[in-house]
């Protein structure tokens, strides 16, 4: 067979760190899933009437069933179970007739309503993995979108059925890899990666796969479990399901105490810190610490634990790099919209259906833009980096013991006050990481160099001045572009000698390939290209909501400075 002059990379194939699927935390956790559901509802029903936090108890089930039944009202999704009308009309009946007891009974019957409403919580909530399904998702995946990779990058009939490159020649899995196989062999890992895209979910399954670890439980927002080709990945790889509209504390203590139970009992785990994808396009700075927190609850009683072999916890940061981000129109619209406010964020963008998202796969793949995942260091419960042993540092680099950080008068205690700064401190660590391990792609560079020096020349103007800019205000020489393009490459090429940002391999060519590279990549797959060059060689800028988007991950490392 001719070649067809395409040289493929030297790779690592990894084996799996466990063979037997049997052993996989995932799947004993799977096999006891009613039982575990049921611990799960019991220590959320305990926490919950310790917690109260000085209200009654009828009073939280009185917001907690209003707010459903408005939601159930106004706001109702396809996922939705079939009975949700029913069920909150019935529980508000029920609440309703506790005045009609007895004193001595109505206490009882308001713990009888909050268990069940919480029993329910934990049973939407739960993952269903299954080994065969998870095999078949698995393989779907990995021949499936490397066969779109193959059928863009191979001319020919057959094209579809090559093996000239596959998908890690697409995705670039950077960072400390090997470091992360040991450290899920000897405890339980917490991945934590950016959020930008609804395909992250997608993406670091198949990352975890391709390092040969086991699966991971997920944390997916229950909005995906609308479409059919989501919900049946999450459902097989037992995502459990997150939904973003039930902010009531019931559920909120439901969902916390799943994932401090899933991690306690071993089972590596993955949520977006984030909350959810970043709307303006910026490294995430103010992470959610809820579910954060679960691991440090969870390092805690394992501690609390008289088991001899107890389990330590590692959270890793995970950086994701798109050249484009489909979304990138609707989440910066948002965001420029609702800027500073806390609202409830509609669904709405280009994920509305299968067909879209199939649609969106096909030309993502067939236009040969490059992903890139950097693994970063990991780091213990306290924000402490941790080495290949599993052994955690101090700044000084000795060995500490982080169980005495959880000790009063020399027992294991629980504090909730010291908990929460402890997460804090980890949120704090782990944007760090975010910064020191996000790849900039030539098409970042290129947005944040045009988005900067328009700025620069229209100094007297605000963002939303810069952004209603008109087609004659939004044009730059080429060469002047190209000249501060070195300035900021330049210092970024000095902030990678200090480890504080990493550089895509294709940073490092001729400038002008660079930038062409740049504008090439930069929002390809939008109806209006952000930046193009004009027939006279010079900068376009075309869509100055996306340029921000785009130029926003650049955010954070003092540039602004060198303009």
């Amino acid at each position: 067979m001719k070649s067809l002059g395409i040289k493929r990379k030297t790779k690592t194939k990894y084996k799996p760190i466990l063979k037997n699927n049997k052993t996989w935390p995932v799947m004993q956790m799977a096999k006891k899933r009613k039982e575990f559901v049921h611990l799960v509802t019991e220590e959320s029903f305990d926490n919950l009437l310790e917690l109260r936090r000085g209200k009654s108890l009828k009073e939280e089930l009185e917001m907690t069933i209003f707010r459903e039944r408005q939601r159930v009202k106004n706001n109702p999704w396809k996922v939705d179970p079939d009975d949700d009308y029913s069920y909150w009309e019935g529980q508000n009946e029920k609440l309703v007739g506790v005045d009609a007891l007895p004193e001595e009974e109505q206490e009882p019957r308001l713990k009888e309503i909050l268990r069940d409403v919480v029993d329910r919580y934990s049973n939407e909530i739960a993952g269903h993995f299954n080994p065969s399904h998870y095999n078949v998702t698995r393989t779907l995946v990995t021949i499936g979108f490397g066969r779109l990779l193959n059928a863009a990058r191979v001319k020919g009939p057959w094209s579809v059925f090559s093996n000239q490159l596959d998908l890690d020649d697409k995705i670039h899995v950077k960072g400390k890899l090997d470091e992360l196989r040991k450290l899920a062999k000897i405890g339980t890992v917490v991945m934590v990666p950016t959020h930008y895209s609804n395909l992250d979910s997608v993406l670091i399954g198949w990352v975890i796969q391709h390092l040969g670890l086991p699966p991971f439980i997920y944390g997916a927002g229950l909005n995906l479990f609308n479409l059919k080709i989501f919900a049946y990945f999450m459902n097989s790889v037992g995502a459990y399901k997150v939904d973003r509209r039930k902010k009531n504390p019931l559920y909120l203590e439901t969902l916390k105490s799943y994932s401090t139970i899933a991690i306690r009992e071993g089972c590596h785990s993955l949520f977006f810190p984030g909350g959810t994808r970043s709307r303006s396009g910026k490294i995430e700075k103010s992470l959610k610490l809820g579910l954060l927190g679960t691991a440090i609850e969870a390092q805690r009683q394992v501690f609390q634990s008289e088991e001899e072999d107890q389990n330590k916890v590692f959270v890793v940061p995970v950086a994701i790099n798109y050249h484009f981000v489909l979304e990138a129109p609707s989440l910066i619209n948002d965001y420029l919209k609702r800027k500073g406010q806390q609202r409830y964020y509609e669904e709405n963008d280009e994920f509305t259906t299968s067909y879209k998202i199939s649609k969106f796969l096909l030309k993502f793949f067939t236009k040969g833009s490059d992903i890139s995942v950097s693994i970063g260091d990991a780091l213990d419960v306290l924000g402490n980096h941790v080495d290949a042993k599993g052994n955690s540092l101090d700044k000084q680099g000795e060995v500490i013991d982080i169980k005495d950080y959880f000790k009063s008068n020399g027992e294991v205690t629980e504090n909730h006050q010291r908990e929460q700064e402890y997460n804090r401190i980890l949120g704090k660590k782990i944007v760090e990481e975010y910064h020191k391990h996000n790849r900039v792609f030539s098409s970042h560079l290129v947005a944040y160099v045009a988005f900067r020096m328009l700025g620069r020349i229209h100094k007297h103007l605000d963002l939303y001045g810069l952004l209603r800019l008109q087609d004659d205000d939004l044009v730059i020489d080429y060469e002047v572009f190209k000249k501060q393009f070195v300035v900021i490459l330049d210092e970024l090429k000095k902030l990678n000698a200090q480890n504080e940002v990493g550089l895509a391999d294709h940073l490092l060519g001729d400038i002008d390939g660079v930038i062409t590279h740049g504008l090439k990549n930069l929002g390809m797959y939008h109806a209006v290209i952000p930046v193009v060059k004009n027939k006279k060689g010079n900068i376009k800028v075309q869509s100055m909501n996306l340029l921000y988007y785009y130029h926003n991950k650049l955010q954070g490392y003092d540039l602004e400075k060198f303009f």
